[in-house]
């Protein structure tokens, strides 16, 4: 792996000056004469990105969704208001952020300058005991990022940097890919915090809000993932944890122009088409088995969430061998989760940030208004001088009573802005999903790698081991990219350069430090 210099804004990519580089499979540029069939499952952000390479290097490809449109966990839908009005409706709030380098070479494809992207100024915080943190302010370079944090944060006060186990907090400041889940896979991240006896505030407040991002209770949460995302932020990269959003709903902004995109390069795009089964056949090849009969191809690409990938491996009892679906088979989906959507007859106050995380709430994780940042809601909220707000709540109880957690949130947003306890609510939505991974403790070795023991099969997505140090969409979007570059490499065809956040500590004195904290 190389360094690359990063390039200025206007349009042009913008990375961390030290980011890496994962150089392409080289090549033939494109295929010639008689290209693969290639079968894509999963019409998410993983599978979206395989299926866009394979594409534009020539290969025929059939994408499967079974879903109405593309998208995944960020699909969107309309709905009709009682008002009249037709709206969007999604899963909810995502944020880009500015370290998702493979992301966004996924999105210029279709929009080259990102302008469909608009920055939030802020990620504020806010603990039911009054207590408030923003990392506007904080510096962007390490380790003055991590520094600044602890120096602004009202969370972190004299007696707490004292009491705190240095020694047992220097796995923070050499992160590597896989190493850190060789060292602390088998740790939560409850009981790494507990270790390094960091403030009960600031757990609160920071590190809680980030981990249950992974939509998990942090008892539950591998502190792997929470060391790796402490990288990604604050001690890895100079990007910080300010992010972008859509500035229209995900279909407008992100995957109707990207379907577009794949048609025009060839792709069979078939939506509402569930994929059953798979069967590898004598020789080569795969018949992939839908609802209206089966198609051959000559690779494929499992670009599933955990529960989807479950179900298409156990329905194809030839498909990998027994240790592989053995695995997959122990991997776990996170629980439920909800999105709430209100539209209000009143604006909030002119003061309220667009999106704010919170903690101590009930089960309330944040709250966003979308008007602040959404063109349809802020068109919606123009015309009637109202308001659109939405609110998580991670990591619910399987057998928690639904309405009763619709119930309090809508409750602990009255708590957080007094103003909406008067608002009428015109109309709502409560989505209630399911189908994100879980990463817990000591199961890093069941997810499933890029290369499946088949070498026409690929597996993408969020729950994937890559060995970068990647997360979230940027995991999806990478392993997606490293899927086609394995099918690509094979045939001898060019594939797609990928950046990450550094793999080591950006730091040598803390690589030192990291280093003496091993022995």
């Amino acid at each position: 792996m190389r360094l690359l210099r990063g390039n200025g804004r206007n349009g042009k990519p913008t990375r961390d000056r030290r980011a890496a580089v994962v150089p392409a499979p080289v090549g033939r540029t494109r295929f010639t004469g008689e290209a693969p069939t290639v079968g894509v499952v999963g019409g998410g952000i993983a599978g979206i990105a395989a299926a866009t390479l394979l594409a534009e290097r020539g290969a025929r490809v059939t994408l499967y969704e079974r879903e109405r449109g593309l998208g995944g966990r960020l699909a969107g839908w309309p709905t009709k208001l009682a008002d009249g009005s037709t709206v969007t409706m999604s899963r909810g709030f995502h944020a880009f952020f500015r370290q998702y380098y493979n992301l966004r070479c996924l999105l210029r494809r279709v929009d080259p300058n990102l302008g469909s992207l608009t920055r939030l100024p802020d990620y504020p915080l806010r603990h039911s005991s009054g207590l408030h943190d923003s990392f506007a302010r904080v510096p962007r370079t390490p380790p003055l990022s991590a520094m600044g944090f602890v120096a602004l944060s009202p969370t972190f006060g004299l007696r707490d940097l004292v009491r705190m186990n240095p020694r047992a907090a220097l796995p923070l400041l050499d992160v590597r890919v896989p190493e850190v889940y060789d060292r602390i896979d088998s740790v939560s991240a409850t009981d790494f915090l507990d270790r390094i006896r960091f403030p009960e505030a600031a757990h609160h407040l920071a590190f809680e809000v980030f981990s249950r991002s992974f939509f998990a209770d942090p008892r539950e949460l591998s502190a792997a993932e929470l060391v790796l995302m402490f990288h990604i932020y604050f001690l890895g990269s100079s990007e910080g944890l300010l992010f972008d959003v859509p500035d229209e709903p995900f279909p407008t902004a992100l995957w109707d122009p990207l379907h577009r995109h794949l048609e025009s390069h060839g792709v069979r795009v078939r939506t509402e088409c569930s994929v059953r089964e798979v069967r590898p056949l004598p020789g080569h090849g795969l018949d992939i088995t839908t609802d209206d009969g089966a198609d051959r191809h000559d690779a494929l690409v499992l670009a599933l969430d955990s529960g989807g990938l479950r179900r298409v491996v156990a329905a194809s009892p030839d498909l990998g061998d027994a240790d592989w679906r053995s695995r997959i088979a122990r991997l776990r989906t996170a629980p439920p989760f909800l999105v709430s959507r209100l539209w209000l007859d009143r604006p909030v106050a002119r003061e309220r940030p667009g999106f704010l995380g919170t903690s101590g709430y009930g089960p309330l994780d944040n709250v966003s208004v979308l008007n602040r940042w959404e063109g349809e809601a802020a068109r919606w909220a123009e015309r009637t001088r109202g308001s659109v707000l939405e609110l998580h709540a991670y990591a619910v109880a399987p057998n928690a009573d639904r309405s009763a957690v619709q119930l309090d949130a809508v409750r602990h947003l009255h708590r957080i802005y007094p103003e909406t306890r008067s608002a009428r609510i015109i109309d709502e939505r409560h989505e209630w999903r399911d189908d994100c991974p879980m990463f817990p403790v000591g199961g890093y070795r069941d997810r499933p790698g890029v290369r499946s023991p088949d070498p026409a099969v690929t597996v993408a997505g969020d729950m994937v081991r890559t060995d970068l140090p990647v997360a979230l969409m940027e995991r999806a979007a990478t392993s997606g990219f490293l899927a086609a570059n394995a099918l690509l490499k094979g045939w001898g065809v060019r594939g797609q350069t990928l950046w990450t956040v550094p793999r080591a500590g950006r730091s040598a004195v803390l690589r030192g430090l990291a280093a003496l904290g091993s022995h």
